[in-house]
């Protein structure tokens, strides 16, 4: 009986340290991430609201960027627009993809990183926090109107036209009465290609072909979605792939020093 007794009691007290163990491995550290996430896009919120609103200058920008475009033979964003924006079976899950998958597939990978890839994790969250950290240091110092504010109804607003059948508003991509929460003249760089580029590079080392080749479609597809729903010019795109790349980049470096030497 006694010896049953201490059984029980040994059993009962490994049950708690697994318990213990596991919310010091897992949970603990998780609710800091999602702490820390959450204080960061706290911040990117209020960054985006602070930004200068002088439509006049961000228009001035924009034009000098389609100039740039011309150049280079980029400027496809008024055909683009035009071609997709009236056709509801095209236009409505563009609207769907622009105003939702990047605050699903996003946070997604980071958790799948920290559950399962715990040792990439932190480069990898510090990648993503450079590169944004980038774009919004550019949404304050160089506001930049996106192809849908532009005048002379040379670009239609997708969302705005399919508003009747999503969440957003007619001002934005965020919900219903969050709208002035946004800063509409946040078009240089694209952080919803920036991240998509962030999401193939953290999953390129963890999955398959498919997988990869899902990633690949996943920026390309957003790409094609912010420019032809008249959200961002070309370069935009182009951009927020550059800062996500130099966020990688540094944070990589930072991961090497922190590296114990051998």
């Amino acid at each position: 009986m006694t010896v049953s007794i201490h059984s029980g009691q040994l059993q009962r007290r490994a049950g708690a340290t697994t318990t213990s163990s596991r919310w010091s491995g897992v949970v603990a550290p998780g609710l800091r991430e999602i702490i820390l996430l959450a204080a960061l896009w706290t911040t990117y919120a209020i960054s985006r609201v602070v930004a200068s609103d002088d439509l006049a200058a961000a228009r001035a920008r924009a034009a000098d960027l389609l100039h740039l475009e011309s150049l280079l033979h980029l400027d496809v964003e008024s055909w683009l627009n035009h071609a997709v924006t009236p056709i509801s079976q095209i236009a409505v899950p563009m609207s769907f993809w622009y105003a939702s998958l990047h605050y699903l597939v996003t946070p997604a990978v980071l958790v799948f990183l920290f559950v399962r890839h715990r040792g990439e994790y932190v480069r990898a969250r510090n990648a993503i926090v450079i590169g944004s950290a980038i774009g919004l240091v550019c949404y304050v110092l160089w506001p930049t109107a996106p192809p849908r504010l532009m005048p002379g109804g040379a670009y239609l607003d997708t969302l705005v036209s399919t508003s009747d059948v999503g969440w957003w508003s007619g001002q934005t991509s965020l919900p219903n009465g969050l709208g002035q929460m946004a800063n509409e003249l946040a078009a240089m760089p694209s952080l919803h290609v920036g991240w998509t580029v962030w999401v193939a590079w953290a999953l390129w080392r963890h999955v398959g072909v498919v997988g990869r080749t899902l990633s690949v479609l996943y920026a390309l597809g957003t790409a094609i979605v912010v420019v032809a729903t008249g959200n961002h010019w070309v370069l935009d795109a182009v951009a927020g792939a550059v800062v996500i790349a130099v966020g990688i980049v540094v944070s990589g470096r930072i991961a090497a020093r922190a590296r114990p030497s051998s």
